[in-house]
């Protein structure tokens, strides 16, 4: 399989993290999207809306859509499962990885800021205040969801990690990229701790991947 993303994208860190608990190897097709590449040559040939991640099979069918392609691994590779057998509990975790996936993420994606940014002169200050707007209303909630579940392990459901985890983690990652300030969600940072330690997250992290940029010394 041939996954086509980038590092820093929050919907390809996604994707790579499920891949990463299922086990599974993929070759990786960079596309620098802090350049346009994706915007340019022939990628609308693989996705003609031009966005990280698609997923290649073997038999050269593409899969797009982050949730589509994570949906398709969890049931292509049950093993281990990434939502829970009891179909509420699955609804539940499912309306996790929704408050990230739809709410959250969408507003703060790259598309979104940069017409802030050349349509209405939104700065970096400007940008940071907009991002942790959403991001702030979303993990307050995520937070409490987190605190009302009593049967909670140290993911985000139960006592292994699930899709929820998957989005969030990225989400995480953004939160601190645009410099919003964690310390007001104790629950949401002890779960991304948590997940962090695990190898499959550290091998899906943005700058363990092959086109991040040098670390600086």
């Amino acid at each position: 399989m041939k996954l086509y993303n980038y590092h820093n994208s929050g919907t390809s860190y996604r994707t790579r993290i499920v891949l990463e608990l299922k086990g599974l190897q993929v070759q990786q097709v960079t596309y620098d999207l802090a350049t346009d590449e994706h915007l340019r040559g022939d990628f609308r040939r693989v996705n003609p809306q031009a966005l990280v991640p698609a997923l290649e099979l073997d038999d050269g069918t593409v899969l797009t859509q982050s949730p589509a392609i994570i949906e398709w691994l969890d049931e292509r590779y049950p093993d281990p499962p990434l939502l829970p057998a009891d179909p509420l509990a699955r609804a539940h975790v499912r309306a996790l990885a929704a408050l990230v996936g739809c709410d959250i993420h969408p507003v703060n994606n790259r598309r979104i800021l940069q017409y802030l940014r050349h349509q209405f002169g939104a700065d970096k200050a400007a940008i940071e205040r907009w991002c942790g707007e959403w991001i702030g209303a979303g993990f307050d909630a995520y937070e409490q969801f987190l605190a009302a579940d009593t049967q909670r392990g140290a993911f985000s459901w139960g006592g292994r990690p699930t899709v929820a985890d998957a989005y969030l983690v990225p989400q995480v990652a953004s939160a601190r990229r645009f410099h919003v300030d964690l310390q007001r969600w104790p629950l949401i940072s002890a779960v991304d701790a948590t997940c962090n330690a695990l190898p499959a997250f550290q091998r899906a992290a943005p700058m363990a991947q092959p086109d991040a940029p040098p670390r600086k010394p």
